[in-house]
């Protein structure tokens, strides 16, 4: 099997890689030494330099942005990172992500670490569109309430 990095994976290709369940986007990549701590295990940091490639890379490819002067402002509000099982250097995962629910501005994001189809981290954060110019809150696109309902299950929340 040849892996791919850094590129949205098929249904089958996660499934390959032991993750339990499909993922409206999920990304393998490989742990590098920089992304090492003393103690020779992946730096706290590294997750969230990850969920945030994942993040750039799914709001581009839900053309919510093409991070261009007019698009609009993405931000986060909040974000919560649960580490549950340390990774080391060389060691594929693979980073999914999905909207679970969303307002009027604004929505929540849900992605995980897996690696030997072990899941390694979870992260769960608000996400705050705001006007190019960045003067308020902007109402989140058509399109993208119609992809994140249909294709990522999200709900309105209350």
């Amino acid at each position: 099997m040849t892996k791919t990095y850094l590129t949205p994976l098929s249904v089958d290709e996660q499934r390959d890689a032991g993750l339990p369940e499909s993922w409206p986007f999920a990304l393998r990549n490989m742990v590098e030494f920089s992304e090492l701590d003393a103690l020779n295990h992946v730096n706290n940091a590294a997750y969230l330099y990850w969920y945030e490639n994942i993040r750039v890379r799914y709001f581009q490819h839900v053309a919510l942005t093409k991070y261009q002067p007019d698009d609009p402002r993405i931000v986060i509000r909040r974000g919560e990172v649960d580490y549950l099982r340390e990774m080391v250097q060389n060691e594929d995962y693979i980073v999914t992500l999905r909207t679970e629910s969303y307002r009027n501005t604004s929505f929540t994001v849900y992605s995980e670490v897996w690696s030997s189809g072990v899941l390694r981290s979870t992260f769960r954060g608000v996400i705050v569109l705001l006007h190019p110019d960045g003067s308020g809150r902007m109402p989140l696109p058509a399109e993208f309430l119609t992809r994140i309902q249909t294709v990522d299950g999200a709900v309105k929340a209350g």
